[in-house]
C-alpha cells in the first residue's frame, strides 16, 4: 500500500486484490506495528506433515488466534532428518516461536508461550491477510545436468631426497 499527499490519477483503479502478508512475504508492513514488531522479534513456524489431524488442530489455532506464521511440512527423510535437528524428535506437530521450540500439540502450553512472547489474544490481522503456503522444509536442488568432464591432470610424483639431517625431520 502507498500513501502519498497526491490524490490518485484520474482514471487510476484501486486494487481490491488480497495480499499475501504471510512472514515470509515481502510487504508486512501492513500488520499492525505492535504485531510487526513481536513478529520481527520471535517469528513463529509450524512444522507439519501430511494427513496429520493434530497438525490441522495446530495450523487452526494459530489461525483463530491471528498469528502470523510460516508452515515448513516433513514429507522426505531429509525434512524428517532437519526436523530431528531443530527438535531432537519426529513428533509432529512442531512449533518454534523464536529460539522457543514446543513438541507435540499441547494448546494451553502454546497459548501462554504466544502470550508471553508478546502476541495478542485476539485477531489484529488485517481483513486481507492471506497466510503463505506451506513450504518444504528442505529445499531440494535440481541435479544439473552433467556437462563434458574435462579429464583430471595427471597427478605428478613426489620424490623426495634422503634428509640431510640425522634426525630425518622433513619440513
Amino acid at each position: 500500500m502507498i500513501y502519498t499527499d497526491r490524490p490518485p490519477a484520474a482514471g487510476a483503479k484501486a486494487s481490491s486484490t488480497p495480499t499475501n502478508f504471510g512472514p515470509d512475504a515481502a510487504d508486512s508492513t501492513s500488520l499492525p506495528y505492535a504485531l510487526r514488531q513481536v513478529v520481527q522479534r520471535y517469528p513463529v513456524t509450524l512444522y507439519s506433515g501430511a494427513n496429520c489431524s493434530p497438525c490441522s488442530n495446530a495450523r487452526k489455532l494459530l489461525q483463530d488466534r491471528g498469528i502470523p506464521f510460516s508452515e515448513r511440512t516433513v514429507n522426505t527423510v531429509q525434512d524428517g532428518e532437519a526436523l530431528k535437528r531443530i527438535s531432537g524428535d519426529l513428533l509432529l506437530p512442531v512449533l518454534s516461536i523464536g529460539a522457543q521450540v514446543l513438541k507435540g500439540l499441547a494448546a494451553s502450553e502454546w497459548h501462554q508461550y504466544l502470550s508471553a512472547a508478546g502476541y495478542p489474544e485476539k485477531s489484529e490481522l488485517p481483513g486481507n491477510y492471506r497466510y503463505a503456503a506451506p513450504a518444504p522444509l528442505v529445499q531440494t536442488q535440481k541435479a544439473e545436468p552433467a556437462t563434458a568432464a574435462q579429464p583430471a591432470p595427471a597427478a605428478t610424483p613426489v620424490t623426495r631426497e634422503a634428509p640431510a639431517n640425522p634426525a630425518g625431520i622433513v619440513f
